[in-house]
């Protein structure tokens, strides 16, 4: 033995030398690794033979090495004893040296095809599988085996055995499976990063190599993308279910995203990276298969077999079933495809060059869904969303405190996931620009379902900058007006997306982005748009719009109120805007304001913190407002809730224009009349007992039934109000009573009624039932009735910023304050002495003005005073400060508020009385330091305390006659032709003689109205009335030389008239004004200044509003028929309507029967005459008239009104009882047309109505009587005329008006229940010589018979009126014609320029007040200044402040000092967006429901709000 060992190692030795000499590398293994059946190598020994075998193999160089050596090895590692062994490690082993054989004989394999086939079926079937257990044994031996196949490329050998394909689809999909994580260790151990590498590289080796793949093996590396998709994440996470995803998933699993992106997905990614050109390929080839094949299925209505995915449906369709239409699995495979498309763009663009034109051509499709998919496909491509669907839109919290900022990026709280993050690698619209130029055309797509979608994928677009890439500047803002014109487009869906788009956007981009072609103010702009969806026609548009609209302000909130000009520009106007839907009047809308005043714009849990909440909802104990302050020392915290919540408040205030502060105030104000209500309710709910009762059954339910009727007519669908209200009572749940108390107790603070309100919401969801049906009910009822706006927490925050003017609110929370103290007094209790002690640090003295801000806070003490005098201080230094200010104040109006609060108190009340008197008259000088102040301080003295005033009557009559009025020291008999020609000045630049005079006039007047004895009022007060007469009809002229300056003239005209107002809401003196003296007040309305006019129509309108004066004087608004001012001219037909629809609630005939009131102002106007040029100027003012009055059910009326003037003569003059007649006529035929062109149809009015005896008498001559009834006094010529007038059709609106809702025709929620009117009962041919009654009603008493209204002769005139040129480009209220040159309606003015006819310039404009059916967006009330009443302030004289406006003269007609506007020369109406507005009617302060509720209109208590 030892000697053949010695000779077997010399023999190796040998060999090895002979080796060396060769340069080649042999095999040293020589161990047989084969057996015969039966007898097998032991596992341990063939394992350890492998293992040498392998060492020794992995030592072996690819080039220098003897392969003959090789040869019996590797025959025997591809024997089927080894390759199908049961023993794990064996085949891992042999693997490993299979893959060494082939680097060794790399490129060249010593193997067969066959035997190929089964070493690469083991490797892809057992030993790549169990890469996917790392804690596996042989893990090693697995990685090495793929390293190799990476490394040494071997894998390619795969492409040249025969029938391979299967092999390759289990390579793929094994490869994805493992990396997808659906196989995991039990330890839970995790693939490393290097078996991703690998894998990716042998799977890009293929790719390469492959002349052809497989269909399936393009779907598994497609499918991969889908990966993305939360829909596949949570219904496949099995092996084998990657294709065959449930695609009816759960949608709510769809935000359970991954936190990085998967290795399946990343190495499909990086395959088609790897290899673009054949992917490319392959990937056209899958579209054109799976997209094109089931576009034909959708188009031609035949679905075919397609070999790729026989396999999901298991059979083919018929052909008797292609025609039925797309399957439902033709639609789930489309929705797949374009899924995936979405996820290919974001992974790999290239791979798509041959796709993208296939899309574009989908865009173009018949089939409505085809160009759905394509539509929002390309839309998401070009915003890089991919198929894990957008990112979250941003949150934007109106409640946050701090607000955002500008510059800020929290926008969002939520993290996006990296699937959601927009991304596009490369910019579409450039890229593929005839594709994206298709996509855009999207936007005039014949179906709003794609119209829809389009704007909806544009949102993304500009919200995520086309994928983060960023947009071309012109692309970007063609985009911008794009989205604006969808947000007016003629479909709701449309502008529904629309507005959805816009809440897309993070406040920065709204900013930036939308705000980049306009703010709210600018017509056009996206915003703008967006503005005029609050008001839109269909519900659903409203309902978003204004939410989103509010949500933008409540975000914006914080850099308005720092002063930042891009947002203010931009966002600014929202609330503006948002209040101005008050004057829609639609119950619906009011609503929505209500969710969005204390929902967005002063949300109730602000301020929050944006990282939790501010405070938790506790209940409240039955101890409310002092639990909660005990609560609140616990929570205090270092910032001031009510500060800055009260900040945010007047910030709002001081944003709102005129109009939609009118209608926030008047809002607040309707709290306590509804708070009145609801205390009656809740009182009638404990009564009721749950519907137990013991006695009074009948009553209280009666009652109970009234006041929930009139609750319910305040909301849209008044019977689900009704029935939920019912629900609450019957519920009968004594805390819910004390809670709505809470929200109502003037005690109550903030925290208080907030938490109430919690407290009750929750307390009505968890009862049974329909608890969120009584919940939406209750809701806005809450906001409307308690005190969230003026409470008591932030009564302190308005009073020191009202001292310190911080962030500029000074003036607005001087407004605010005089707001709480008038309408809320009890609120204004606990904090009226700290105003009072401001006043008394304020208090000027005679060299000391003080503050000029202390007027505001005199104003808002002494309206508390007159309400509540035993509250105020009645201590010696304050009523020294007041009698400082009585004094010294300045400006002089301060007086009147101090003298006010001095007489209100009770404590020596006479004694300040007659101390003031003297102080004031003792040596009154013109000139003198504060003459002005003690002038006002004498206007109230004898107003609040006549009968100390009476004493000093002569030296007060002397100062205000002798000293002041009568006196001209101004002169501008020597003055320039410039200063001559001005009408009107700035109440700053008015002098002192001016002022003075005006409140030496106030005196005068004041002693009137406080004359005690009523026996003797008309001698007492007849100089006044004659003084106030002369004023008026001498145009404000106090000097016989005729020398008073023009702007003297005008605020004397003014004063004069607003005077002559305030005497006329008292009864008596009422009475005294004449009818002569009523129409010369009555034409001041045309005064030919625009302050003048606009002044004094503004306090007519407040009155008869608040229903201080009589109703005589509501013929008086009908005067501005031609006023030249399109704002002031709308909204006086604006009010009208409101005025004639409160009437009409409260079955009034105050508007129809004032007509004759009119006719007779008409037949008295000094432009009358009977020329047909000026009769037909005249049916101007009628249909002024009717447009807003005239409704179907009172045409009747009016008509017989008409007829009843006729019947009587003139009590003014006899001498133009024909005048009168002319009118009866004209009204007559007017009426007659009107009703054709309306298309109503007249009934017999049945009653009898009498006229005015002081306007009109009896004719007395029966033969008279009857020759004028019978005889027509219009000529033929105008008859004809009238036709055209009343028929001319309104101006066409525009687009975005015809989407919006007005007040005159809102949108009909239920049909009419009356039946149509048979019309073969209705109508009758006239006769020929009486038009006016047909002979079946006549009777010898014309005077007293009813009629049938005879329906015109001819038919409704058909297409528009001829339209002429507008006359003027600019108005002209600032030029004076002299009398020389006034000329009549159809003569030429003195610039030589053509005016149009009344037909062509005036009928259109005045059609559209009655018949248009949409509200404008811009639509504002004539800008009047808030004018104060002194009535409103004890019932007495609190200064009515002089209105600001341009110097203006319009030309007049007749004589000069008739001051009313020339017909001729009124400016072209201007395309006005004046609204049909509306605003709700008082609400009883007792409660009393006698009469009808109101239909939430806001008119009246916009009104009073003036009068504060």
């Amino acid at each position: 033995m030892p000697t053949r060992s010695r000779h077997a190692a010399a023999a190796i030795i040998a060999e090895v030398d002979e080796q060396d000499e060769a340069g080649q590398q042999a095999l040293h293994f020589n161990e047989p690794l084969s057996w015969r059946a039966g007898k097998p190598i032991p596992i341990a020994d063939l394992l350890r033979r492998l293992g040498t075998l392998l060492k020794e193999l992995r030592e072996f160089e690819q080039e220098e090495n003897d392969r003959a050596s090789l040869t019996k090895v590797a025959k025997e590692l591809a024997g089927h004893h080894l390759l199908a062994h049961k023993d794990k490690g064996v085949r891992a082993s042999t693997a490993c040296c299979l893959v060494e054989i082939l680097r060794i004989f790399a490129p060249d394999a010593p193997y067969t095809g066959a035997q190929l086939k089964d070493i690469f079926t083991l490797i892809i079937t057992s030993i790549l599988p169990a890469l996917s257990d790392p804690s596996n044994a042989y893990n090693n031996q697995h990685m090495h085996v793929l390293q190799s196949l990476a490394q040494v490329k071997s894998v390619i050998l795969l492409t040249d055995i025969p029938s391979s394909e299967s092999l390759i689809i289990h390579l793929f999909t094994s490869s994805f499976d493992i990396l997808s994580g659906t196989s995991k260790s039990s330890t839970g151990e995790q693939l490393g990063r290097n078996v991703e590498y690998h894998m990716t590289a042998v799977l890009v080796i293929l790719v390469n190599e492959s002349t052809q793949l497989p269909v399936e093996v393009v779907d598994v590396i497609l499918a991969q993308f889908l990966r993305a998709d939360p829909r596949i994440l949570t219904a496949g996470g099995t092996k084998g279910k990657r294709n065959g995803t449930d695609p009816s998933a759960d949608e709510r699993q769809s935000t359970l995203l991954l936190k990085e992106i998967p290795p399946a997905y990343n190495m499909a990614k990086t395959i088609c990276n790897s290899c673009p050109e054949k992917m490319a390929r392959y990937v056209s080839q899958y579209f054109n298969d799976v997209i094109m094949d089931a576009s034909s299925s959708v188009t031609n209505g035949a679905a075919k077999s397609r070999s790729h995915r026989k396999g999901s449906t298991g059979k083919d369709t018929s052909d008797d079933e292609g025609h039925a239409g797309p399957t439902e699995e033709d639609l789930k495979d489309l929705h797949k495809a374009h899924r995936l498309l979405r996820e290919l763009w974001r992974a790999s663009p290239g791979i798509l060059q041959n796709v993208i034109p296939q899309l574009e051509a989908e865009l173009s499709a018949e089939n409505l869904q085809l160009r759905l998919l394509a539509t929002e496909t390309l839309g998401d491509m070009v915003s890089g969303i991919g198929a894990a669907g957008p990112p979250p839109a941003p949150v934007l919290d109106p409640a946050a405190y701090p607000p955002p900022t500008l510059d800020s990026h929290f926008d969002s709280l939520i993290p996006p996931s990296i699937l959601t993050t927009p991304s596009s690698p490369q910019p579409f619209p450039q890229v593929y620009h005839v594709a994206y130029h298709s996509f855009v055309n999207r936007k005039h797509d014949k179906s709003p379902i794609i119209r829809s979608a389009w704007t909806t994928a544009v949102g993304w677009i500009l919200s995520t900058s086309g994928g983060g890439i960023g947009l071309s500047p012109n692309d970007e803002r063609q985009l911008v007006k794009d989205m604006a014109t969808m947000l007016v487009d003629a479909d709701e869906r449309v502008r529904v997306a629309a507005v959805k788009a816009i809440g897309l956007f993070s406040f920065h981009d709204i900013v930036v982005k939308l705000g980049s072609i306009g703010g709210v103010d600018k017509e056009g702009s996206v915003l703008c748009n967006l503005a005029g969806r609050a008001r839109d026609r269909k519900h659903a548009v409203r309902a978003e719009g204004m939410m989103t609209f509010g949500r933008l302000w409540g975000v914006a909130v914080g850099e308005v109120a720092d002063g930042n000009e891009a947002v203010i520009t931009a966002l600014g106007s929202i609330p503006s805007k948002l209040f101005d839907t008050f004057y829609v009047n639609d119950r619906d809308i009011n609503v929505l304001l209500d969710h969005v005043l204390f929902e967005l714009l002063l949300p109730l849990d602000y301020p929050r913190s944006k990282t939790k909440g501010m405070r938790n909802g506790t209940s409240i104990s039955q101890g409310g407002k002092n639990n909660s302050q005990t609560n609140g020392g616990a929570e205090k915290e270092s910032f001031d809730w009510d500060k800055i919540r009260t900040e945010r408040l007047l910030q709002l205030v001081k944003g709102l224009d005129l109009k939609a502060k009118k209608a926030f105030f008047a809002v607040q104000g309707r709290q306590v009349q509804l708070a009145n209500i609801m205390q009656g309710f809740l009182k009638k709910c404990e009564e009721y007992n749950g519907g137990v009762m013991d006695s009074g059954e009948a009553e209280i339910k009666t009652q109970l039934t009234r006041l929930i009727n009139y609750f319910s007519e305040m909301f849209p669908d008044s019977s689900k109000i009704s029935s939920d209200l019912w629900k609450f009572a019957k519920a009968h749940d004594r805390r819910n009573y004390q809670l709505i108390r809470f929200c109502m107790d003037p005690t109550s603070d903030y925290r208080t009624v907030v938490k109430a309100i919690k407290e009750l919401r929750k307390r009505i969801e968890t009862q049974p039932g329909s608890a969120s049906s009584i919940l939406e009910t209750l809701t806005p009822l809450l906001y409307r009735i308690s005190l969230l706006i003026y409470n008591k927490s932030h009564i302190p925050a308005i009073v020191e910023l009202s001292r310190t003017d911080e962030k500029g609110m000074g003036q607005t929370s001087h407004e605010v304050l005089k707001q709480i103290s008038t309408r809320h007094p009890e609120v204004f209790k606990a904090h009226v002495k700290e105003l009072c002690r401001i006043l008394q640090d304020q208090a000027p003295t005679s060299t000391n003005p003080g503050d000029p801000g202390a007027i505001d806070t005199l104003k808002a003490c002494a309206a508390f005073s007159s309400r509540y005098p035993k509250e105020m201080p009645q201590d010696r230094n304050f009523l020294q400060s007041l009698m400082q200010y009585a004094l010294y104040g300045n400006p002089p109006v301060a007086a009147k508020y101090a003298v006010t609060i001095i007489l209100a108190l009770p404590e020596k009340r006479e004694m300040y009385a007659k101390d003031l008197l003297q102080k004031s008259i003792k040596g009154f000088e013109y000139g003198s330091s504060h003459f002005l102040t003690r002038l006002a301080t004498l206007s109230q003295l004898v107003l609040l305390a006549p009968k100390e005033a009476e004493e000093e009557n002569d030296a007060i009559l002397d100062i205000a006659l002798k000293e002041i009025f009568l006196k001209v020291r101004t002169s501008t008999r020597n003055d320039g032709e410039e200063e001559q020609q001005q009408t009107w000045v700035e109440d700053h630049e008015v002098d002192d003689e001016c002022n003075a005079k005006i409140w030496a006039l106030k005196v005068l007047v004041n002693r009137v109205r406080s004359h005690p004895d009523s026996e003797t009022l008309k001698e007492a007060s007849q100089r006044v009335y004659q003084l106030l007469n002369t004023l008026i009809s001498k145009g404000g002229e106090l000097s016989k030389n005729q020398d008073t300056p023009l702007p003297h003239q005008s605020r004397f005209r003014l004063a004069a008239s607003r005077l002559f107002l305030k005497l006329c809401t008292s009864k008596p003196h009422d009475e005294l004004l004449t009818p002569k003296g009523f129409n010369r007040l009555a034409y001041m309305a045309q005064d030919s200044v625009l302050p003048v006019r606009s002044g004094f129509m503004a306090r007519l309108k407040k009155y008869l509003g608040q229903g201080r004066l009589s109703h005589r004087f509501y013929a008086i608004v009908f005067l501005q028929a031609f006023e030249p001012k399109p704002d002031l001219r709308e909204g006086t037909v604006t009010w009208i309507r409101a005025r004639a629809r409160f009437f009409s609630q409260k079955k009034n005939t105050v508007m129809e029967s004032l007509f004759a009131r009119l006719l007779s102002l008409l037949a008295h106007h000094p432009d009358f005459s009977t020329s047909v040029e000026d009769l037909t100027d005249f049916a101007t003012y009628i249909l002024f008239y009717l447009r807003p009055v005239a409704t179907e059910e009172n045409l009747s009326l009016i008509y017989y009104i008409a007829q009843r003037v006729k019947q009587t003569k003139d009590a003014i003059d006899p001498e133009k009882s024909e005048n009168l007649y002319y009118l009866s006529d004209l009204s007559q035929e007017i009426i007659r047309r009107y009703e054709d062109v309306m298309g109503w149809s007249m009934q017999v009015w049945p009653g009898k109505m009498g006229l005015p005896s002081s306007l009109f008498g009896p004719i007395g001559d029966h033969d008279l009587a009857q020759e004028i009834a019978t005889k027509s006094f219009l000529p033929e010529e105008l008859v004809q005329k009238l036709d055209g007038i009343v028929k001319t059709k309104p101006r066409q609106k525009r687009k975005s008006e015809a989407l919006e809702m007005d007040s005159t025709n809102p949108v009909k929620k239920k049909p009419r229940s009356s039946p149509p009117t048979n019309s073969s009962t209705t109508k009758s041919k006239p006769k020929p010589k009486s038009k006016h009654q047909p002979s079946s009603t006549r009777s010898k008493s014309t005077a007293t018979t009813n009629f049938t209204p005879p329906r015109s002769r001819k038919p409704p005139a058909k297409g528009r009126a001829r339209k002429g040129k507008d006359v003027d480009d600019e108005e002209g209220d600032n030029t004076n014609i002299p009398s020389s040159e006034i000329r009549r309606s159809t003569r030429t003015v003195a610039s030589g320029r053509q005016v149009k006819s009344y037909a062509e310039s005036t009928s259109a404009s005045d059609a559209e007040d009655g018949d248009a059916d949409m509200m404008d967006e811009d639509g504002d009330e004539a800008a009047e200044e808030e004018m104060e009443d002194d009535d409103d302030v004890g019932d007495k004289d609190v200064e009515e402040e002089q209105q600001d406006g341009e110097e203006t003269a319009i030309p007049i007609r007749g004589k000069q000092q008739n001051h009313k506007p020339k017909k001729s020369q009124r400016q072209p109406e201007k395309k006005s967006d004046q609204a049909d507005e509306a605003l709700p009617d008082h609400i009883s302060s007792d409660g009393d429901l006698s009469s009808p509720p109101p239909s939430d209109d806001l008119e009246s208590e916009a009104e009073a709000v003036e009068s504060d």
